[in-house]
């Protein structure tokens, strides 16, 4: 399937590795012009070199901290009108409400609400303008089913999803849309430091961690990046302009619920 999309500029945060660096393949192998960024300048170069062989895409790499007011700024100096947008941050780890003091809930709210929202106040008015723009938002399965532990995460990212929700009914008479892909138990860096967690808390192997993690869906393994990277590029594409406001869930079929 043609998406429609090549020759786009797409601009994908936190992208040298994991769920980002998916969806920014996905994109340069439809043919965008791709924007990554990480905080690891070596890891980041790395990572533009290989989509660059793997796709023949033109990739510039932005060293940036987005959790920064000049990091942000770093990236959209280097991208100013994208007519993709990718947000993505880390996670804060998991812990109790007894660990999160004033400074660990304003480091959540910067990671994974404030530098996605102004990043966002950035480039939607030029989207609009242009009347095209495709916005993801790579949030958490645990904005529908909250679980006590990444409280944090969940808090924040929550917050996120309410103001996408609120701008997607204004944007999309504009031909711009702005969706939010949940996931969880992908095999990436993410599952890897969860697996080291487990294996330290429960003395086990790391295959046994990961099989373990993985059991928790009825899918029974990890999700594949591609697959997530795939998700992200159908959302981005012409093809998809009716589809706004949505919280689409890779999530190996864990949500118990009907909506």
């Amino acid at each position: 399937m043609d998406l429609g999309i090549k020759g786009r500029k797409a601009l994908i945060c936190a992208s040298s590795q994991g769920l980002g660096y998916a969806c920014a393949l996905a994109l340069a192998e439809e043919g965008c012009e791709i924007f990554i960024n990480g905080r690891d300048e070596g890891k980041l170069q790395a990572a533009v070199r290989t989509l660059r062989e793997a796709t023949g895409a033109r990739v510039t790499g932005v060293p940036a901290d987005i959790n920064t007011e000049a990091g942000r700024a770093a990236l959209l100096a280097a991208c100013p009108a994208p007519d993709i947008l990718v947000n993505n941050n880390a996670g804060p780890p998991p812990g109790q409400l007894a660990d999160w003091d004033h400074a660990a809930w304003m480091g959540a709210l910067e990671s994974n609400l404030l530098a996605a929202a102004l990043i966002l106040r950035a480039v939607l008015p030029g989207m609009r303008e242009r009347r095209f723009g495709r916005v993801v938002n790579i949030t958490s399965a645990m904005v529908k089913t909250p679980h006590a532990a990444m409280g944090l995460s969940t808090a924040a990212r929550a917050g996120l999803t309410a103001l996408t929700r609120a701008l997607a009914r204004e944007a999309i008479v504009d031909n711009v849309t702005l969706n939010n892909l949940l996931p969880e138990r992908f095999d990436t860096p993410r599952q890897e430091f969860m697996a080291q967690r487990m294996m330290r808390e429960l003395g086990i192997g790391r295959e046994e961690a990961r099989q373990k993690i993985a059991d928790t869906l009825p899918a029974r393994r990890l999700g594949r990046p591609e697959e997530f990277g795939q998700a992200c590029a159908y959302l981005c594409s012409a093809n998809a302009g009716f589809m706004t406001g949505q919280n689409l869930q890779l999530d190996g079929g864990s949500y118990w619920g009907l909506v």
